[in-house]
């Protein structure tokens, strides 16, 4: 029994000095003690003293105890007040853990500890002084996580925070972030006028969009009625009712909502009225047989009126004079005239730079549509300008290449390999068949456009079915590698998908592949020379027939390569070829047929006029269709060769 109660002593005796070492031996106690009762009862009133006091302390447990306060992990023990961490060992027994050292202090019922709870207020303020640290860890990743979560979610308490800093901060990327968010602060939370002016002009050359998100709201303004202009208020403009910025009825409202003007009576206001106040088979001592008429009633209700017992009526005349009797302004929200001066102009600087970088945006756009119709259409040059040939079923080659491209990336699933595996096979493919259909059916049909056109739209029909038979209805993926993944971003307004890039330097390879191919090769030289005169060529020993075979496989191959281009931004299906046809036709004539520059300049032109349209009229994409047929029917009519007219047999034609 002795020997029972000795180690119940040692061990009461035990958490007794372990309590006083903690209490004695961690500052962090000492000053959560010393504010006690403000923790225990903390307010939006009472937290600004307790985490002043610990952020003035530089304890590096201060981080560790406002996070764990915040999530509703701090606890007190009852017998003595002393603040922990603690852990649920089971439903009723928790464990006590010291702020200071994070070692176990011992179990306890949870009859014996009380957890803080602090509300939603005070959580919100504790938020607000972690940032603090957060914006000066060590670590680059946790600093710009919480420069994120002030991006997202700014307030007025972040900006001491961001200022304090940005002194220490060594990461040069990081630092220009700090910079920019505080200037954008200081525009929306700061109270001394330079600054905010200052801080404004800087982004009067800034594109981006949470500059003018900043700078949007400082030109806000409420639309007032008073009967004489207020003096000391910030007014953007001064309004005449009955104009096109305040309409009459409008106008009248604003006084009526002022209590500056009795509100209009409704129709249906003066019947309640009417009917509200009969008596004895009258109204206002009308009998109501005699109220048959607008007249009748309209002297009725001014009767009631005249009585008390409705609301005036208000005239046209009586608006008159109330709407002329009274100002209209609207009121900058931004008391403070300086700045919304220096908003507007910064404002006015940005619209203009807006409006260069978008049309560069469009010109972009517009460049990188021609890339594609270049790509598309050049094969169609070809064949048209050496043969004369009207191929239905070109778009049924860049189809062809399209397919390609997917089954190769299911063979080879490194999409960077199985792109490049793909192009010269989609060549490859696409050439073979275009031998083929030459072989079989183009050779028979030269010189007869008619036969030649229907016998092609019907090839072109059997290929899209032949597709659907093997590949199904459903768009098949064309993926592309992880390096042609996002876009250039050149600033906010101005941006472009690395697949467009990519597109556009293919397109520029192929040209000058083409121009090598048409000036400094045999093949070239018998083209050009079956272009000019076939007749002529021949007697010089060139093989006409020949030269076409290869010359409709060359044109065929190259929209095969065209189809895995465009697959890799598009969705492939059998109907992708069709999507792309009547442009290549058109850039093939407006361009000048058979010529490699007037195709490129008739892809330039095609593309960029149709996204002109469509950026005047983004709405209705069929409509500016129509208006790029239109106006290529009226070109054809001053230009019937196209921009470069080809000279030869093609230009006889």
């Amino acid at each position: 029994m002795t020997r029972i109660f000795l180690i119940g002593l040692r061990a009461a005796l035990f958490w007794f000095l372990a309590a006083f070492a903690v209490q004695a031996q961690s500052p962090i106690q000492d000053l959560l003690q010393e504010n006690r009762a403000a923790v225990e009862k903390a307010s939006r009133k009472t937290i600004d003293d307790v985490i002043g006091a610990l952020l003035a302390s530089g304890l590096p447990e201060t981080r560790e105890v406002l996070a764990r306060w915040r999530e509703k992990e701090l606890w007190q023990r009852d017998e003595d007040g002393l603040f922990f961490f603690a852990e649920a060992v089971d439903g009723n027994t928790y464990r006590l853990i010291d702020i200071a050292t994070g070692e176990a202090v011992g179990e306890y019922d949870k009859k014996l500890v009380s957890q803080l709870k602090p509300n939603s207020g005070v959580r919100s303020v504790i938020a607000t002084a972690l940032v603090r640290f957060q914006l000066t860890d060590p670590d680059p990743a946790k600093r710009a996580e919480g420069l994120t979560a002030i991006e997202r979610g700014p307030e007025a308490s972040h900006l001491e925070a961001l200022r304090a800093s940005i002194e220490g901060e060594n990461d040069s990327g990081l630092l220009a972030r700090k910079q920019r968010l505080e200037r954008l602060l200081t525009i929306a939370y700061d109270d001394d006028s330079a600054l905010r002016v200052a801080a404004i002009e800087s982004f009067s050359t800034d594109l981006g969009v949470d500059a003018r998100a900043a700078l949007n709201p400082l030109l806000a303004t409420t639309r007032k009625a008073a009967p004489a202009l207020p003096e000391g208020v910030n007014i953007a403009n001064v309004l005449k009712p009955g104009s096109s910025a305040l309409p009459r009825s409008e106008a009248y409202a604003l006084l009526v909502a002022a209590d500056l003007a009795p509100p209009l009576v409704t129709a249906a206001q003066k019947k309640e009225a009417l009917i509200a106040n009969i008596a004895d088979g009258t109204v206002a001592g009308m009998p109501i047989h005699t109220l048959g008429t607008a007249e009748a009633r309209a002297r009725a209700y001014a009767a009631l009126a005249d009585q008390g017992l409705a609301p005036p009526d208000v005239t046209e005349d009586g608006i008159d004079a109330a709407l002329g009797a009274h100002v209209f302004f609207d009121q900058y929200n931004e008391p403070d005239a300086a700045i919304t001066a220096a908003a507007e102009e910064a404002l006015s600087s940005v619209s203009t730079r807006v409006g260069v970088n978008q049309a560069l945006d469009l010109a972009l756009d517009g460049l990188s549509l021609a890339s594609i119709y270049f790509l598309a259409a050049i094969g169609l040059a070809i064949t048209f300008g050496v043969m004369g040939v009207i191929n239905m079923a070109h778009g049924e080659f860049i189809m062809m290449g399209a397919y390609t491209g997917y089954v190769v990336q299911q063979f080879v699933p490194n999409y960077t390999a199985s792109i490049i595996v793909a192009l010269p096979l989609a060549f490859a493919v696409t050439f073979a068949a275009g031998v083929a259909m030459e072989r079989l059916v183009i050779r028979w049909l030269y010189n007869r456009p008619l036969e030649t056109l229907l016998a092609t739209f019907g090839i072109s029909i059997a290929l899209q079915q032949l597709a659907k038979n093997i590949f199904g209805t459903q768009a098949r993926p064309l993926t592309s590698p992880g390096w042609l993944d996002g876009a250039l971003v050149l600033n906010d307004v101005v941006s472009i998908s690395y697949i467009r890039i990519a597109i556009f330097v293919l397109g520029i390879i192929f040209l000058f592949l083409l121009l090598f191919v048409l000036n400094k090769t045999r093949l070239g030289l018998e083209m050009r020379a079956v272009t000019q005169n076939p007749r002529m060529a021949a007697s010089m020993g060139i093989n006409p027939d020949r030269v076409n075979m290869l010359t409709f496989g060359l044109g065929s191959g190259i929209a095969g390569i065209a189809g895995v281009a465009i697959g890799l931004y598009a969705k492939v299906t059998s109907e992708l070829g069709s999507d792309y046809i009547v442009q290549s036709f058109m850039t093939v004539v407006v361009g000048g047929v058979g010529n490699i520059w007037g195709t490129l300049l008739g892809a330039a032109l095609i593309g960029f006029l149709q996204k002109g349209i469509e950026w005047m009229n983004p709405s209705n994409t069929l409509a500016a269709q129509t208006y790029m047929i239109i106006f290529i029917i009226i070109f054809i009519q001053f230009r019937p060769k196209g921009i470069i007219a080809l000279k030869g047999r093609a230009a006889g034609d």
